[in-house]
């Protein structure tokens, strides 16, 4: 990814966090292609949430790739596992992604063509 922005809401995330942050997320653009991999870029939004039954962690993602969007959110008892958990929503969102987008027709309908064209029976008579 060319860009990952890491900000905290009522949470300052250390060191560790960010470089575990960045590798999770980061590890994703395997997913996309190279020209999608170079405009893509990542909000990325940690945040400390008081709820009735004790402090929370919420992880909330969105990636900004062309022609989509792509958002993912989770809160758990630890920031960790709140990524861990969006990275595997995300990337379930970008095989999709990527299958919409790929192109289907590749090397095998050139070789099949080709294939019909040289191996053709020829209805010669003697």
């Amino acid at each position: 990814m060319n860009v990952i922005n890491i900000t905290g809401v009522r949470y300052t995330p250390d060191d560790l966090t960010k470089r575990y942050v960045r590798k999770k997320i980061g590890s994703l653009d395997r997913y996309l292609s190279r020209h999608t991999r170079k405009s893509a870029h990542v909000d990325i939004k940690l945040k400390e949430v008081n709820r009735a039954h004790g402090n929370k962690y919420e992880c909330d993602v969105i990636m900004h790739l062309p022609e989509q969007t792509i958002m993912a959110k989770d809160s758990t008892l630890n920031m960790l596992a709140a990524v861990d958990i969006v990275e595997e929503k995300l990337r379930a969102q970008l095989k999709k992604y990527h299958d919409t987008r790929k192109e289907h027709r590749g090397r095998h309908d050139l070789l099949g063509r080709l294939k019909r064209r040289v191996y053709r029976p020829s209805f010669e008579t003697e």
